[in-house]
């Protein structure tokens, strides 16, 4: 039976080589890889098999997928923290990342010795990012609720691409089944979606939604689209 201090880690990343890294740096004391995953469905699979404390992710996998891996991985595992842990600093990547609940934001130049101590710290629930980085989100946030009511237009960091996509498409009058045939999604995951973009944005119905989203200066920012396509008929 494993010491209560003993902090397990699954390490997700898409490159074996940064696994192994991470693998080797912290195989220290108190400190446990319970695992390795290289994709989003063996990252979730191995989380609820292993039951890590601390998800090490690399958002580089988040990328291979529409699905919120982060939020995700806390709903499935609620007392879990997740840290990214990328190739370099993306103020507004940290800021999406800590919206879907993950719990820091590390890059990979981190060393050694701190690496160790924030994975220690972070299972505490201690927040997992450099000093530079913490101030860089806080701004975000704190410029956010000073706007008020008109800051709410940066509202869509809190959505996901997918969520983006979806919500985009909605107010191109697209239906469900013709967004689940498009993005190549089950009609259940796109209502998922839908039910989620509601929720986040604190609207009732879908016509709210699309009203919110019109409303946005410059809408859809970050996405693959910049503009919604105007409704056309879905092909088989």
């Amino acid at each position: 039976m494993r010491p209560p201090s003993t902090v397990r880690v699954l390490v997700v990343d898409r490159a074996a080589r940064w696994r192994l890294n991470v693998r080797e740096t912290l195989s220290v004391p108190g400190i446990q890889i319970v695992g390795e995953a290289a994709t989003p469905d063996a990252a979730l699979e191995a989380s609820v098999l292993l039951r890590p404390d601390v998800v090490l992710l690399d958002p580089h996998v988040i990328q291979m997928t529409g699905q919120d891996l982060i939020r995700d991985l806390t709903v499935r595992l609620p007392g879990v923290s997740v840290v990214l842990f990328s190739d370099s600093a993306d103020d507004l990547e940290a800021v999406r990342a800590l919206s879907s609940g993950a719990s820091g934001y590390l890059t990979k130049d981190i060393s050694t010795s701190a690496l160790i101590r924030v994975i220690r710290g972070s299972e505490s629930g201690d927040l997992a990012m450099s000093r530079r980085m913490a101030a860089a989100t806080l701004r975000h946030f704190v410029a956010a609720v000073a706007g008020g009511l008109a800051a709410t237009s940066d509202e869509r960091l809190d959505l996901t691409v997918r969520e983006l996509e979806i919500l985009e498409k909605l107010a191109a009058g697209m239906t469900d089944r013709e967004i689940a045939n498009t993005l190549h999604l089950s009609s259940r995951t796109v209502e998922s979606h839908v039910a989620s973009v509601l929720r986040k944005l604190g609207v009732r119905n879908r016509t709210a939604a699309t009203r919110r989203y019109l409303s946005w200066p410059t809408r859809h920012a970050g996405s693959p689209q910049q503009r919604p396509n105007p409704r056309v008929p879905v092909r088989s």
